[in-house]
């Protein structure tokens, strides 16, 4: 019998991932990472940053986790702690609040922009792919994976796009992981010169990688996909 005094078991993967709990779906991501035999905890204090070894910034609103992370106090710790290195993956909202520069950000009532925590040197624009009727599937090609169960490293990742941001442009440090093909691209509107003819719809880049931050733009955690969050326990333990 383990002594009440007795230290907590290591995981065998060896890491603690923190969830980032103000709002969106946690618990899903909780799962995943249990699931491939690391420890999962919620993060929704600054104190609580110290204990974890990489954060996962979940799918959810990325202006209500912006106006939450700052009225906790968790705002500046967090940018710090990614300014330090600290492994960072981010999922849909996540991958907002991971972009340096938003295309679009959204203006609370006074006229002050959304704010992101940064770290990856690119630019997002939220809900590209469309509202909620318009969310959807594709099988992607996704760089960097490792076989993980019965899915090999190489095969398709099923991707889920629910108010979906995509990435617009990327600095040269950032490594694009991941596109939506041009022929599941939304069609653009009409051209900018006022031709009135619509613009050819191109590739869309849907998951990056710089350093030790990672995002996408879906929601691998919904749909049974491992291999996003094994690849980002890799990186934490210096293995990818």
């Amino acid at each position: 019998m383990t002594s009440l005094s007795s230290p907590a078991p290591t995981p065998p993967s060896g890491v603690v991932v923190g969830v980032l709990a103000v709002q969106g779906d946690v618990r899903e991501h909780i799962a995943t990472i249990e699931s491939l035999g690391g420890r999962a905890v919620p993060v929704r204090r600054a104190s609580e940053l110290a204990g974890i070894d990489g954060l996962i910034i979940p799918g959810g609103e990325s202006t209500t986790m912006d106006k939450l992370t700052r009225t906790f106090g968790l705002a500046g710790p967090l940018r710090d702690r990614i300014g330090d290195g600290m492994p960072v993956y981010g999922s849909c909202a996540g991958m907002i609040m991971l972009s340096d520069v938003l295309a679009d950000p959204s203006t609370d009532r006074l006229g002050n922009p959304q704010q992101t925590l940064g770290g990856l040197d690119m630019v997002v624009r939220r809900n590209a792919f469309g509202r909620q009727r318009e969310s959807f599937e594709a099988d992607l090609a996704f760089g960097g994976l490792a076989t993980t169960g019965g899915a090999g490293g190489a095969d398709p990742v099923r991707a889920v796009f629910i108010r979906a941001p995509w990435v617009e442009k990327v600095g040269a440090g950032v490594q694009v992981l991941a596109q939506v093909p041009a022929s599941e691209t939304p069609q653009p509107g009409p051209a900018p010169d006022g031709a009135g003819a619509d613009l050819e719809p191109v590739a869309r880049i849907v998951a990056v990688r710089s350093g030790n931050l990672l995002a996408t733009s879906f929601h691998p955690e919904v749909t049974g996909e491992r291999r996003v969050h094994e690849l980002f326990i890799r990186m934490i333990r210096g293995e990818a």
